[in-house]
């Protein structure tokens, strides 16, 4: 999914509520996030998060947010993987209380999954979850978005892309400028939504 398709997308579900709730979702993220290499990722064993994690380190890029670029956290990362695939579960465990971990889970979580999710809160980080309606893990969360599987407007895949870009997105209680590119990415946008060929 291209910005352009994000755009549509939220052009659609603009009357149902549902961009306010991901956007205050996406903004509370951004605000915990606070230094580089500090937004932890972490999902199920067999469901790592990896989408997410790819476009938020897009949104980090794009927006120069360095507190925005994600770190995924593997299960069992495999021997001579390359940096960003090899961080395992002792980053968990070395998580501070001034770092965040985002747990995306598209199931109800396991119990092995919720213990580790729970020693980190224990530890002082800040716990999100992105789930599909998990009262445990929402439990353990300090801010929580649920995406129903059968009730929501949206996909659970088309969740994880309208939290991201509200992340990268200008935080208007912030009157933060808008970073470097920005412009240029609107006005490519405006472009291909009135037709008018690029320069």
């Amino acid at each position: 999914m291209n910005a352009d398709d994000v755009e549509t997308l939220r052009a659609l579900l603009a009357p149902t509520g549902w961009l306010d709730r991901t956007s205050l979702f996406a903004r509370a993220l951004r605000r915990s996030a606070q230094t580089p290499q500090g937004l932890l990722l972490f999902g199920p064993a067999d469901d790592e998060p990896w989408h997410m994690t790819a476009h938020l380190a897009d949104e980090s890029r794009l927006a120069g947010l360095p507190e925005l670029e994600p770190t995924l956290v593997k299960w069992s990362p495999r021997p001579g993987a390359p940096a960003h695939l090899a961080v395992g579960l002792d980053r968990l465990q070395a998580a501070s209380r001034r770092e965040t971990l985002l747990v995306v889970s598209a199931r109800l979580a396991p119990a092995d999954l919720l213990e580790r999710v729970s020693d980190v809160r224990r530890q002082g980080a800040t716990i999100f979850a992105l789930d599909q309606g998990d009262p445990e893990l929402d439990g353990l969360a300090h801010e929580s978005l649920a995406v129903p599987e059968t009730s929501a407007p949206v996909s659970f895949d088309g969740a994880q892309h309208l939290v991201s870009s509200a992340a990268g997105s200008p935080d208007p209680l912030r009157g933060r400028r808008p970073p470097p590119g920005l412009r240029a990415r609107l006005a490519r946008l405006l472009d291909s939504v009135s037709g008018t060929p690029a320069d």
